[in-house]
């Protein structure tokens, strides 16, 4: 029986890359989790053992690096078209048709201090100290091939809370349901949220502001979960990605995936006390899982599924 090289791609995963900017005494850091996977012809890679048209995954390693020298880093989206353009279109004798590079973006805070003698002369802040930021991480994830550029940019690990606001009732209720309804309760989750730019990287086409955006976008995610008097976190998650697509026009399709950090009473009564929603249990497992995708219609949704 016949067997197939079916689909099949390779790369150098997670390169961790810190890159400071020097130009004056208040540097400027990108701090950068970057990985490469190329797709192409490859076959003899794997069929006869022939290396000759295989692109060393150190090389591509190489490249993160020497690229972040040369050319900068302004964001992780403009950072990850160069790259992905640049191992399709300048790989010798064009084995390489697509590549997917996936970026994960940790950020920094400067550190300031009250303590003058601590500063430069003439500036009001240390310009060389950071500190990192929460646990949200800014992702994206460019694909070139050769002909058009899709770039998906998101987050994770965004933690959040509504302390009220909340409701959860009226629902299907069998001889396993012990749920008891909810007309004032805590609705907490941690967002991972990814969103597609209509942006297709076609000659003369402006690249979107991608910080900008980025911070748009987190603004509007945000401002809806805070403002949206919730039924159910489907509901939450739907107002979130409309809010985006309202205001954020380089936007054609938003995918939210939102578990639900369940906060639950805890029982005082025996210790002769009243719990009047003050007191809860976070549980960080078991936990519902909401996820969905809203998009501009007439749009065909390419956001996987994770």
């Amino acid at each position: 029986m016949a067997h197939v090289l079916g689909q099949n791609q390779y790369g150098k995963a997670e390169n961790r890359i810190v890159r400071i900017h020097r130009d004056s005494s208040r540097h400027e850091i990108k701090d950068l989790n970057v990985s490469v996977s190329l797709r192409g012809e490859f076959e003899d890679v794997h069929l006869t053992g022939s290396n000759a048209n295989c692109l060393p995954t150190d090389t591509t390693k190489n490249t993160v690096y020497a690229f972040a020298k040369e050319h900068g880093i302004e964001s992780a989206e403009a950072f990850g078209v160069l790259l992905a353009r640049h191992f399709v279109d300048d790989t010798e004798r064009g084995v390489v048709h697509s590549a997917r590079i996936r970026i994960e973006e940790y950020a920094w805070d400067r550190i300031r201090t009250p303590d003058s003698s601590a500063r430069f002369i003439g500036s009001e802040e240390v310009g060389h100290s950071f500190v990192r930021s929460g646990q949200e991480v800014r992702t994206s994830e460019i694909v070139y091939d050769g002909e058009s550029v899709q770039v998906v940019s998101g987050l994770k690990d965004l933690v959040v809370m509504n302390s009220t606001n909340s409701e959860f009732w009226g629902y299907i209720k069998d001889d396993y349901t012990t749920l008891q309804e909810a007309y004032d309760r805590i609705l907490a989750t941690q967002v991972t949220a990814r969103w597609k730019f209509g942006y297709s990287g076609k000659d003369g086409e402006a690249q979107p502001h991608w910080n900008r955006s980025y911070t748009q976008v987190r603004r509007h995610l945000l401002e809806a979960f805070a403002e949206t008097y919730s039924y159910s976190l489907q509901q939450t998650l739907h107002a979130m990605g409309t809010r985006v697509l309202n205001n954020r026009a380089e936007v054609d399709e938003v995918r939210l995936e939102l578990p639900n950090k369940h906060h639950f009473l805890v029982d005082l009564e025996p210790f002769g006390l009243k719990n009047d929603n003050e007191v809860y249990f976070a549980a960080d497992r078991m936990y519902g899982l909401i996820e969905g995708t809203v998009h501009r219609e007439g749009v065909v949704p390419v956001i996987p599924v994770a």
